[in-house]
């Protein structure tokens, strides 16, 4: 594959998402209890969040993948980028997204959604959430395991800047 790998922002719910992969936030558990993760656990159902669970607990940094459940998407990847106590922790974040899309990679995904990990419990403002995962995805090597596509998905107005900003800013150093 060359080029670049395409990003989009849409406003609304990830889980109505037709992509190869859905990545929300997890906590080290693996339960699907708040923002867009619930939203998945309720569209696709039950098994997402036991499939998870049992491979769980995972530490902050990392991810894991599940199947999709009833979900139009065929896997759901779970993004550990806050722990339990909720320290807002860049790296970290960092490291589960780049763990996210190297899932993807493994398992061949080229279509990814991603929610904005960190701001389901307002650790991370978007902003920030927002900078740290179009930076990561700016980082990927383009290659034949690499995404084409990603679709930052948010969930209301003030996400949806974040993300618009964070890929304006990113477009401005690339050119």
């Amino acid at each position: 594959m060359a080029g670049s790998i395409e990003i989009d922002v849409w406003q609304g719910d990830i889980a109505e998402l037709e992509v190869d992969a859905i990545v929300v936030a997890a906590n080290e558990s693996l339960f699907m209890t708040a923002g867009p993760a619930a939203a998945v656990k309720r569209r696709g159902g039950d098994a997402i969040e036991r499939a998870a669970v049992e491979q769980g607990p995972v530490m902050p940094g990392t991810a894991v993948a599940t199947h999709g459940g009833a979900l139009a998407a065929t896997y759901v990847i779970h993004a550990v980028g806050v722990g339990h106590e909720r320290i807002p922790d860049g790296e970290q974040l960092a490291s589960s997204i780049r763990s996210s899309v190297e899932l993807a990679g493994a398992l061949q995904l080229r279509h990814l959604a991603f929610s904005l990990i960190g701001v389901e419990h307002g650790t991370f403002d978007p902003a920030d959430a927002a900078d740290v995962l179009v930076g990561e995805l700016g980082r990927i090597p383009v290659d034949e395991s690499s995404p084409e596509t990603v679709v930052i998905v948010t969930a209301g107005s003030t996400e949806t800047a974040a993300a618009n900003a964070a890929l304006a800013r990113r477009r401005v150093r690339v050119a």
